[in-house]
């Protein structure tokens, strides 16, 4: 199965909308206008299979929204980083930072080149976001750096 990653636009809003909710993550800023600050994952028929959003805030951008379907390769999450990693590039992004509370997850987010940090290393205008207050409220949260 040949999967195909692409950035989202306007016309994937609501399915983007219902893969997320399914899912139970939380779609608040996914608007039009911050559309195209995703990815997704679609098989050869066009079915989403995986998707990856960014927030942007300043020079920065937070990964959130990491959904991936049953089955889906390794390799296919490892490309749909390196293609957020290339979109933050375009956009002339300085760093990268994602939160989990999946400390299994951990070794992958090395791998990747994440790098472990204090919750006092965020940048000052990430603690106003809704997401990173609530991660900040989760006992075992962790927060990963990638600098580009």
């Amino acid at each position: 199965m040949q999967a195909l990653i692409r950035k989202a636009d306007g016309g994937d809003l609501g399915h983007l909308q219902e893969f997320l909710s399914r899912a139970n993550l939380g779609t608040d800023g996914l608007t039009v206008e911050t559309i195209g600050n995703f990815l997704l994952l679609e098989d050869e028929d066009g079915a989403l299979r995986g998707t990856l959003g960014m927030e942007v805030i300043a020079d920065s951008g937070l990964l959130r929204s990491l959904v991936v379907s049953p089955g889906q390769a390794e390799k296919e999450i490892l490309v749909l980083f390196d293609q957020m990693v290339q979109l933050a590039n375009e956009k002339g992004l300085n760093s990268l930072f994602l939160a989990t509370n999946k400390g299994a997850a951990l070794a992958l987010f090395e791998m990747l080149g994440f790098q472990p940090i204090g919750r006092g290393d965020l940048p000052l205008s990430f603690y106003h976001l809704e997401h990173i207050r609530h991660v900040l409220n989760v006992d075992n949260s962790l927060f990963l750096n990638f600098s580009l």
